[in-house]
């Protein structure tokens, strides 16, 4: 009885070694102590694993939601174990954003933490919407359900002000003692509150009002000034500007014809400048940057006159008029614009048209004046091609030829139609000369091949010794030559045919390859390729053990799989066994077993295989035992052979109960007793 209580107790903890081994797992006996039982009696032993998986998912995001601006959505998963039984998943409402499977082996036992990612662009629809991150874990050994958990969260998409516009009542030009209204509104979401403020002179802010609605009443000319409307919210803010001028009531100076006027050079100018609310004003004439008039100045009563005949571009200036009335003093600005619009603009190209080659189209507009008002349209027909307004040549005072270029690839529909080259001086107060000038071409197009076609039948795939037609086809006047050619490795190509159509009969692997179609005319050359693949079945696999397939204990031998050169072909090693194939880690189809024992004798099989088929080869690997001595026998084994006595059979006993109780956690001594183990 004490013998064979002691085998149970052994059986006991080799059963708990055994299933330790998985450390990253929490593992609970029951019953949690050393139990005595008789034999025949019934015994019951529960064994239960879980997973690590303590806490549900957490969401993050990198910034508020803001309607049109990208935003990435991180799903962690803390502390979880095993990860590569790990699977998450990131919804949007019932749409699946992205899904990932964490099913990478790996030989590293320790919780961590995973995550998922997602960037998309938030709309206003979103907003509402359930953001889900959904974790599972399953651990197949101990046949348990998925463990899930699941985080929500509802989605707010915001908008940052936008489209502030400020509205004035009765005007930004008031008189002293005037009253003015100002309502400002901004668009967002959540809707913007909306701040008023004034500009100071050191250009801060000094805030007047919350509300959208400002009134200022009795004004003085102090009050004159920015007003600055800004739209607020948790986003971002928004603003819009307005200038507020207040004036004396009772002196006022107007010019005319101002304040701008716009001359021919040669032309005769006449500027006028008068005030009102003074009896005997005085007056005095000045270019803004104080350079001589080149003018005649005469005055008369209320009215003083500035002549500047002929006019040239030196008089081109903003003219200021002063008047001076008692201790007060206003000043008038006009500015005089010249022009010079001489000739209509000229077409030229870059060569003759032909569909489908882009060509240049240039449109000149000779000796224009001012550049910056300058505009130059290319249609064709009713389309606009381009246009060009040349606002950088605002300070440039001379008369130059300006152009405006365009490439473009004429088709067949283009002959017929019409070039237009259109160019304009966009100054409303031009008078007798024309404000718009053009100049037009009729289009005539040339065809270059196109349309070029190269299909392969019956497929661009197929099994070796299949029989392919290669049809090339090109449209264009005049009619193409066809000329099919097979690509090289240099990137050279090899003709193979002039007609339309290339037959390859009961093709082989060195039949795959690029092959291009070329239709070729006076106007062009067209170009087509398609690649055929030839599939054949891995073929030649050679299955060798290096050095040698019969090897001493404690060495090191590779085992090595090759193919020829099959694509697209996978290689798998394994060692058969009566108890099941194990397949072996190999790189690049070979094997290294390291200080080789003599439980790596046995049968290693190839599979090398692809989408057409496969091919098995085995080798037969013999380990040697090392050779000892025969008279001697240790003390030391001895006492490893009295302690394999005692192990041996009860491991064996071990794995014939786990096998009896099919895996599920437990098993009976009863059932042990009657297999006679």
């Amino acid at each position: 009885m004490p013998g064979k209580m002691v085998v149970i107790l052994g059986a006991l903890n080799v059963l708990w070694m055994v299933f330790v081994v998985s450390q990253a797992f929490k593992i609970e006996i029951f019953p949690k102590s050393k139990i005595i039982a008789q034999i025949g009696a019934s015994v019951s032993l529960t064994c239960s694993t879980v997973g690590s998986f303590p806490k549900d998912p957490e969401i993050y995001l990198s910034g508020p939601l803001e309607v049109g601006k990208l935003v990435t959505v991180t799903c962690l998963v803390p502390d979880v174990y095993p990860f590569d039984r790990l699977e998450m998943d990131l919804l949007k409402d019932n749409q699946n954003l992205k899904s990932q499977y964490f099913l990478e082996p790996t030989e590293k036992k320790s919780l961590e933490t995973k995550s998922l990612e997602v960037t998309f662009t938030p709309t206003n629809e979103d907003t509402g919407k359930d953001l889900v991150c959904r974790a599972k874990l399953l651990v197949d050994e101990i046949d348990v359900e998925y463990e899930k958990r699941e985080t929500t969260e509802k989605l707010q998409v915001y908008i940052a002000p936008r489209d502030t516009v400020i509205f004035v009542n009765p005007s930004t030009r008031l008189q002293e003692g005037d009253s003015v209204t100002m309502t400002c509104s901004s668009e967002g979401l959540p809707a913007p509150q909306i701040l008023w403020s004034k500009k100071l002179d050191n250009s801060n802010l000094q805030l007047l009002s919350e509300n959208a609605t400002l009134t200022l009443i009795a004004m003085r000319m102090e009050d004159s000034g920015i007003y600055v409307c800004e739209g607020v919210n948790i986003i971002g803010r928004n603003r819009k500007e307005m200038e507020l001028i207040v004036q004396e009531k009772s002196f006022t100076v107007e010019i005319s014809p101002g304040p701008q006027v716009v001359a021919q050079v040669g032309d005769s100018v006449m500027l006028t400048c008068s005030a009102t609310g003074c009896e005997s004003p005085s007056f005095s004439w000045r270019t803004q940057i104080d350079s001589p008039l080149n003018g005649k100045v005469s005055s008369e009563g209320t009215t003083s006159t500035l002549t500047l005949s002929p006019v040239s571009l030196e008089n081109e200036h903003s003219y200021l008029c002063t008047a001076t009335c008692g201790h007060k003093k206003l000043e008038k600005g006009i500015k005089v614009d010249l022009y010079s619009f001489p000739r209509d603009p000229e077409i030229e190209t870059s060569g003759v048209l032909v569909d489908g080659n882009p060509v240049t189209i240039s449109c000149k507009v000779p000796h224009v004046y001012p550049l910056d008002r300058l505009e130059i349209e290319l249609l064709k027909g009713e389309s606009v091609m381009k246009s060009k307004h040349f606002f950088e040549d605002e300070h440039k005072k001379s008369l130059e030829t300006k152009s405006l270029e365009i490439t473009f690839v004429p088709t067949t529909e283009d002959t017929g139609k019409v070039l237009v080259c259109q160019a304009k001086l966009n100054i409303d107060e031009m008078e007798f000369e024309p404000k718009q000038r053009q100049s037009t071409q009729t289009i005539y197009v040339n065809v270059a091949p196109r349309n070029t076609t190269i299909l392969v039948s019956p497929s661009v795939i197929v099994k070796e010794g299949s029989s392919v037609n290669i049809t090339c086809s090109s449209n264009g006047l005049p009619a193409p030559k066809i000329l099919l050619s097979r690509q090289l490795n240099n990137g050279d190509l090899q003709p193979l045919s002039e007609n339309t159509t290339l037959t390859l009969i009961s093709t082989t692997m060195e039949d795959s390859g690029i092959y291009v179609c070329e239709g070729i005319n006076q106007a062009g050359v067209s170009r087509k390729e398609v690649e055929l693949v030839i599939q054949v079945a891995p073929k030649d696999i050679k299955l060798t053990a290096f050095p040698s397939e019969s090897v001493k204990e404690g060495e090191t031998v590779i085992i090595s799989c090759t193919c020829r050169n099959v694509p697209k072909t996978w290689i798998i090693l394994k060692k058969k066994a009566e108890t099941g194939d194990t397949v072996l880690k190999s790189t690049d189809g070979a094997y290294t077993i390291h200080k080789v024992q003599l439980e790596d004798a046995g049968v290693y099989e190839c599979e090398s295989k692809n989408d057409v088929g496969l091919q098995l080869r085995s080798i037969k690997l013999d380990v040697k035992g090392r050779e000892s001595n025969k008279d001697y026998f240790s003390p030391e084994l001895l006492m490893l052979y009295c302690a394999s006595s005692l192990i041996i059979p009860a491991i064996g006993m071990i794995i014939y109960f786990a096998r009896k109780a099919n895996m599920k956690g437990s098993y009976s001594l009863v059932e042990a007793q009657k297999s006679k183990v």
